[in-house]
């Protein structure tokens, strides 16, 4: 009996590994969802692709979790945004490219003067370059690069789903530059939590102030706070906007004191900025979530 159990056993073994032969495909791993949307657009079903970064969660301060590493280590390809967006997670990266996995920070691929500096250290980059949807273009076109040379036989279709893409995208761009156009000129001001939309601001003619700097790690005080509420009521700013990956705790303090000061301002909205919404709606894609932001500020600004 206990050869029989061991024969069928063997048997069940081999299927398994006959169906997971069969049916398996390339393993792409990102970290932020906006990279995870553009994989899924380029590849199609050709790949199976697995963000590590879902709604509400902030890059600037996440960590490896064990889970995380394990999916890591069985990518076949591993994309990152780069630009010390993913600060916390560097060391992992480096330790898989020894391992001579293939893994890519499709930032890192878009000019440097096309890049916004930041003025504390002139080695550093806003890394925030989705809300520009031009030099976006260039950090999904090393998706493209990437994957063809990992899996040529699939170039032409890669290529191909691109061009359909840059062609949604830049209609996407000549939404948003009309909608922007709706709103008065001395009322195109966003304000936000943390320095998020300088890149979006650039490409929209739009005034950016956010209350902490380029990281949500950075830490923001009283000073701070005063500076924004003076901006507001000098400036007869109505709305300000909190973001879904951003306590809105900082938020509300600029509102109560713009309230003491006699200005009504209002949460004109959240927005997506350093995670997308969530999977299956229109917000989980990249340009549902942009849509759902240029329509939010409008609205509210206009």
């Amino acid at each position: 009996m206990k050869k029989v159990v061991i024969f069928f056993a063997a048997i069940l073994i081999l299927v398994g590994c006959s169906t997971k032969k069969e049916n398996d495909k390339p393993v792409v791993v990102t970290t932020i969802s906006q990279i995870a949307d553009a994989v899924s657009v380029i590849a199609g079903d050709r790949v199976e692709v697995k963000a590590l970064m879902g709604p509400g969660v902030d890059p600037h301060l996440y960590k490896a979790t064990q889970g995380d590493l394990s999916k890591l280590e069985s990518a076949d390809v591993i994309f990152y945004s780069g630009l010390h967006l993913e600060g916390k997670m560097l060391d992992v990266f480096e330790k898989m490219q020894e391992n001579d996995k293939t893994v890519k920070a499709i930032s890192e691929s878009i000019e440097e003067e096309k890049l916004l500096g930041i003025e504390m250290d002139a080695k550093l980059y806003d890394p925030h370059v989705w809300f520009d949807i031009d030099i976006w273009k260039t950090a999904v076109h090393q998706i493209t690069d990437t994957l063809s040379e990992k899996y040529p036989e699939y170039k032409n279709e890669f290529s191909e789903n691109e061009a359909i893409y840059f062609k949604e995208l830049d209609d996407l761009s000549t939404y948003a530059k009309q909608r922007i156009d709706e709103i008065p000129l001395n009322q195109r001001v966003l304000v936000t939590a943390h320095d998020a939309f300088n890149y979006f601001g650039r490409s929209l003619n739009i005034e950016v102030r956010g209350l902490q700097g380029l990281s949500t790690e950075s830490e923001y005080g009283l000073k701070d706070v005063r500076d924004v509420v003076d901006f507001l009521v000098g400036n007869n700013i109505k709305a300000v906007f909190i973001e879904s990956s951003v306590s809105d705790k900082a938020m509300k303090a600029v509102i109560d004191g713009a309230k003491e000061k006699g200005q009504n301002v209002k949460i004109g909205g959240e927005l997506y900025s350093d995670a997308m919404g969530k999977e299956g709606t229109e917000q989980g894609t990249y340009i549902g979530m942009y849509k759902h932001n240029v329509d939010t500020i409008v609205n509210s600004l206009k």
